[in-house]
């Protein structure tokens, strides 16, 4: 099959590890090889005869309520004194050494705050943001999705770690290889969406040329 739609859920817990998440406020943390919650054992890339489309980034989301009155709110742990509940955390997509979410002048910022593209999504916290244009992923480039939360208050702990599902990040994406991964090729020359319909569209138009 050279065309697979998968999808990958960090979750910052360390299963175990005595790591202490604490250290890792405030900086951008690898959802597939960095030193905290589930990892894989290399980096996300691509061979020469994949292509990858990034379709959806989440992470946990945060609220703001009455400071010093609630210490939960929808299920986010609150920390009193600053009106916020949750991590506070953003996502970013970087491809190689680039993050693709920029400021208006160019600067590499967090990415996307978990307000904006809640996960999980429920009646409580739905999407404002959607990823549109889909992120490209070319053959032979390494790609990677990054988390960085700041209200490490708003993480209920345990002994080593924050406990499962308090900090969560969600990557949907479709692999196409070998051949379909030429026709995807091919429709980023021809500056068409790639998805699989396209692809199939593809398929049939040189299948009825000859």
């Amino acid at each position: 099959m050279s065309m697979r739609s998968q999808v990958y859920e960090w979750d910052a817990t360390n299963y175990g590890e005595t790591a202490n998440i604490s250290t890792s406020v405030g900086r951008k943390i690898s959802i597939f090889v960095g030193d905290v919650g589930n990892n894989i054992t290399k980096p996300a890339e691509t061979s020469a005869t994949e292509f990858v489309v990034i379709e959806d980034v989440a992470v946990t989301p945060t609220a703001f309520v009455n400071s010093g009155t609630s210490t939960d709110y929808r299920g986010l742990t609150g920390s009193l004194g600053t009106g916020m509940t949750g991590p506070r955390a953003f996502v970013q997509v970087r491809i190689n050494t680039t993050d693709y979410f920029l400021d208006p002048d160019n600067v590499p910022n967090d990415g996307i705050p978990g307000s904006a593209s809640p996960y999980p999504r429920s009646v409580n916290f739905q999407p404002s943001f959607n990823l549109y244009p889909d992120v490209y992923v070319l053959p032979g480039q390494v790609w990677d999705v990054l988390v960085t939360w700041y209200n490490n208050a708003g993480l209920p702990t345990n002994a080593t770690a924050c406990v499962s599902g308090s900090l969560r990040c969600f990557t949907k994406y479709t692999l196409y290889d070998g051949p379909d991964a030429l026709i995807a090729n091919k429709l980023l020359e021809m500056g068409i969406s790639i998805n699989p319909g396209n692809v199939d569209w593809y398929k049939r138009s040189l299948l009825s040329a000859q």
